[in-house]
C-alpha cells in the first residue's frame, strides 16, 4: 500500500491543481465580465479627453493653414497697401503742379485781359480820334473848296453883326 500511496498523492496533488487551475480561470473570466458591466469612470475620461485631443489637433492642423492662408492675403495686401499709397502720392503730386499751372495760366489770362483791354481802349480812342480828323478834314475841304468857288465871302469886316456871318456861312453851305 505504501508503494501505490506516494502515486495516489501525486495524483491528487496534481488533479487539486488542475481543478484550482480551472476554477481560477473560471473565476477570473467571471469577474472580467462584472468588470465589463462596471467600467472604471476613469478609462471614459480617458477615453474623451483623448477624442478631444484628436479633434484639437485636427482644428490646430485647420487653423495653422487659416492662418498661412491669411499671412499671404496678408502679404498681398500690404503690397497693394504699399502701390495704392505710391500712387496717391504721385496723384497727390501731380494735383500741386495742376494747380500751380492753373493759378498760372489765370494769372497770365487775367493780364493777357487787361493787355487786350488797353488795346481795345487805345483802338477806340484811335478811331473816335480819326474820326474826328476826318470830319476836321472834310470840313476844311469845304470850306477850301468853297473858298475857292468863291461862295464864301471874308471879306466882310469883323466889326459886323455876327448874326450876319452866321447868315453867310448857313448860305455857302446851302
Amino acid at each position: 500500500m505504501l508503494d501505490g500511496a506516494p502515486n495516489k498523492v501525486l495524483l491528487m496533488i496534481g488533479g487539486s491543481f488542475a481543478i484550482g487551475w480551472v476554477v481560477a480561470k473560471i473565476g477570473s473570466f467571471l469577474s472580467r465580465r462584472r468588470k465589463a458591466k462596471r467600467r472604471d469612470p476613469r478609462d471614459d475620461r480617458i477615453r474623451s479627453q483623448e477624442a478631444e485631443l484628436r479633434i484639437a489637433k485636427t482644428s490646430s492642423e485647420q487653423n495653422k493653414t487659416r492662418i498661412e492662408a491669411l499671412k499671404k492675403e496678408l502679404s498681398e495686401t500690404q503690397v497693394s497697401l504699399e502701390e495704392s499709397k505710391a500712387a496717391f502720392k504721385e496723384q497727390a503730386g501731380l494735383m500741386v503742379r495742376l494747380r500751380r499751372d492753373l493759378k498760372e495760366s489765370v494769372k497770365k489770362t487775367r493780364e493777357l485781359r487787361g493787355e487786350l483791354t488797353e488795346r481795345a481802349t487805345e483802338g477806340v480812342r484811335s478811331e473816335v480820334k480819326l474820326r474826328e480828323i476826318e470830319t476836321e478834314l472834310e470840313v476844311s475841304r469845304a470850306s477850301t473848296d468853297l473858298i475857292a468857288t468863291g461862295v464864301l465871302d471874308y471879306s466882310v469886316s469883323p466889326d459886323d453883326d455876327d448874326d450876319d456871318d452866321d447868315a453867310h456861312i448857313v448860305k455857302a453851305v446851302t
